[in-house]
């Protein structure tokens, strides 16, 4: 692999949280530095050194709500 992508949400009690696509990783943390070093964490416990991608993107998502 690579590629991996991440999800990045504001969590509703704070901070973001991570969900990588096509794997089961998930994290989160109180700022997006956090986050970076959380997923990076995630990503080396998720893998073995020799399947570690070599990319990892991080997709900001964003709810935005209007009126008509």
């Amino acid at each position: 692999m690579s590629e991996l992508i991440f999800l990045v949400e504001e969590a509703a009690a704070g901070g973001y949280t991570a969900r990588a696509l096509g794997q089961s990783i998930f994290t989160e943390a109180d700022s997006i530095d956090e986050l970076r070093a959380a997923v990076r964490d995630a990503v080396r416990c998720h893998f073995a050194e020799a399947d570690t991608p070599k990319v990892i993107r991080l997709h900001f998502v964003r709810d935005e709500v209007m009126t008509a």
